[in-house]
């Protein structure tokens, strides 16, 4: 399929390397989780209203009791910090980021211009006027719902950067913007992994446009250079041959893809192996949260 930069097409690549470059940064999310997993582990408990106690309270013991794995060391700081909310919210923000860029490379290729993809009845709608219509719905709702946890983000973070040390009644509004970013997060996620499991690439567009000569004009280029021919150069040269109409492409673009075997690149050897390794990372996310409860209530 070509790949694309300015949403003009570029250079050749295969449809699972692109969709690999939607499965990176949702990797990059679950580590977020882990962090905001971790920003939850310190236990506020014995800090008091902001000066801690009188009393010989045993921190540690019920620290460890209830599964905490640090202690607050301030209790200024514990009474005022919201860090691990923010952090949660944050990464739910960025998953929804994220699957909203999906949903938008899904819609555009199921348009007519494109034609990349059939939508399946399970992730499209029907138009209530136009009969030939079939609407990305799903991708839509999935683009339109990263609005709202950008708008907890926001909310959260507004109530926070003015407050003064340490409790203030504001923070009660920490818990509305955190729930509402963790629904929706999960919402998102079943709604993109129905939309990802129905997703039908038509192969003959995707090959069809996959061959378009201009997709191979930086091979061409990158072949005078080869040849001796410094880049500038090269790259007047084509760029001439291609205005005029005169570029003749090296080979095809599966050519030119068999030619990209570095560490990255969309050579199919190298996409079987990130996805193999993509695969058994997810598989560790999935035991590890298994094995730790979650710390906020049910």
């Amino acid at each position: 399929m070509p790949g694309y930069t300015h949403l003009q097409r570029a250079q050749p690549v295969t449809a699972g390397h692109h969709l690999l470059a939607h499965a990176e940064p949702l990797l990059r999310d679950a580590q977020r989780m882990l962090h905001a997993y971790d920003a939850a582990g310190e236990m506020p408990l014995g800090s008091g209203a902001l000066a801690a106690t009188t009393l010989p309270l045993q921190r540690e013991r019920v620290r460890r009791e209830l599964g905490f794995e640090r202690l607050t060391a301030n209790s200024i700081d514990a009474v005022a910090d919201r860090d691990f909310a923010l952090d949660l919210v944050y990464a739910c923000t960025s998953v929804s980021i994220h699957l909203s860029r999906l949903a938008e490379d899904v819609v555009i290729w199921a348009s007519a211009e494109f034609g990349f993809i059939r939508l399946a009845d399970e992730v499209s709608t029907g138009s209530s006027l136009m009969p030939q219509k079939k609407n990305p719905d799903i991708a839509e709702l999935l683009r339109g719902r990263a609005g709202r946890s950008i708008g907890s983000l926001v909310s959260l973070a507004t109530v926070l950067k003015g407050l003064p040390l340490a409790y203030d009644r504001d923070l009660q509004e920490d818990k509305p913007a955190l729930f509402a970013a963790v629904d929706n997060a999960l919402e998102s996620l079943d709604a993109a992994s129905l939309l990802v499991h129905h997703l039908e690439f038509d192969r003959e567009t995707l090959a069809a446009a996959a061959g378009d000569p201009g997709l191979l004009a930086t091979d061409a280029a990158e072949v005078l250079v080869k040849a001796g021919m410094p880049f500038r150069k090269a790259y007047e040269t084509v760029g001439r041959q291609v205005l005029d109409g005169s570029l003749k492409a090296p080979w095809k673009a599966q050519v030119s893809i068999a030619k990209r075997d570095l560490p990255g690149a969309p050579h199919p050897r190298r996409v079987a192996a990130r996805a193999a390794a993509a695969e058994r990372e997810a598989a560790a996310l999935r035991r590890w949260a298994k094995g730790h409860p979650p710390r906020l209530p049910s």
